[in-house]
């Protein structure tokens, strides 16, 4: 079972360096059982379209099976903990 966790996000956003220092301590605790990707937007429209990714910063948890969740703003470390534990990380 490999769990993902996505953060799209772009330079220019703010909301997305309030969300950068708590995907950080997420990443060092998580670190082993999930799997941290950051995207750029501006980089990556096609990835960006392709999750349907509207406004930033989005975080998209998922597992083998797909998403789990989506979170669009700027998301509490609890709210992301409680979903990685529910798809199984």
């Amino acid at each position: 079972m490999t769990v993902k966790l996505l953060d799209f996000y772009a330079d220019w956003c703010g909301p997305c360096k309030t969300q950068d220092p708590i995907l950080d301590e997420l990443e060092e605790d998580w670190d082993e059982s999930v799997e941290f990707e950051k995207v750029d937007v501006d980089e990556h429209q096609d990835i960006a379209n392709e999750y349907q990714v509207r406004s930033i910063p989005t975080i998209v948890i998922e597992d083998d099976e797909g998403v789990v969740e989506r979170f669009v703003g700027v998301t509490q470390r609890d709210d992301l903990e409680r979903v990685l534990e529910k798809a199984g990380a």
